[in-house]
């Protein structure tokens, strides 16, 4: 089974860095380029009214000044994942993609 610690195993090779962050807190001062990610759901499959299996989605946030951070294309070629938005923040790209892990 995928756990969330394997997730930021993989997280930080895509991204060749220990710069990702699981929901962090406000005091924390994270260093650029960044992976920001959190739980967003989980998604439960239904047998005669048990639940039979269980997929954990994450929102994952690449943060970078690069507006084309080359670890989106390399999540978006995970199964089970898709792109959400982009937007600009304090001149920072962020980049929003949605994986089931």
């Amino acid at each position: 089974m995928r756990t969330r610690l394997s997730l930021q195993d993989k997280l930080e090779k895509l991204l060749g860095s220990k710069n990702v962050y699981y929901q962090p807190p406000e005091s924390v001062t994270m260093e650029y380029p960044a992976i920001r990610y959190s739980e967003a759901k989980i998604d439960i499959e239904y047998g005669d009214n048990l639940g039979y299996s269980k997929f954990k989605a994450y929102d994952i946030v690449v943060i970078d000044k690069l507006p084309d951070n080359p670890v989106i294309e390399k999540l978006l070629d995970e199964p089970y994942s898709s792109f959400d938005r982009h937007y600009v923040s304090d001149n920072m790209n962020h980049d929003i993609i949605r994986l089931y892990y």
